[in-house]
């Protein structure tokens, strides 16, 4: 069984970060959030119009499992994370009997 996770990731990039360092990091979240979607992980990705922030829909089985997906992020330390647990709404018509 798998939980349903809303994620907002603002990503915070050091002005001072050398530019060859910050064009490897962002080819390589790239690499990895594409990673995920093909793994059925990450199943909905959206970006925020004006900002650099991420809105996704992670389907993962665990607490624990999310986090060690999030984490595995290259640009992690430079990311603030809300994570918000979604439960099936009573009036989804996908949900209805």
């Amino acid at each position: 069984m798998t939980v349903l996770f809303h994620v907002r990731m603002d990503v915070s990039l050091p002005h001072d970060l050398d530019p060859h360092r910050r064009t490897e990091l962002v080819q390589a979240e790239k690499d990895r959030m594409l990673e995920l979607q093909n793994l059925g992980v990450w199943p909905h990705l959206w970006r925020v119009v004006g900002h650099n922030s991420t809105i996704a829909v992670l389907d993962v089985p665990s607490n624990d499992e999310l986090h060690a997906f999030l984490s595995s992020l290259p640009l992690w330390e430079f990311t603030r994370v809300e994570v918000t647990p979604l439960a099936t709404h009573p009036s989804d018509v996908d949900a209805q009997p």
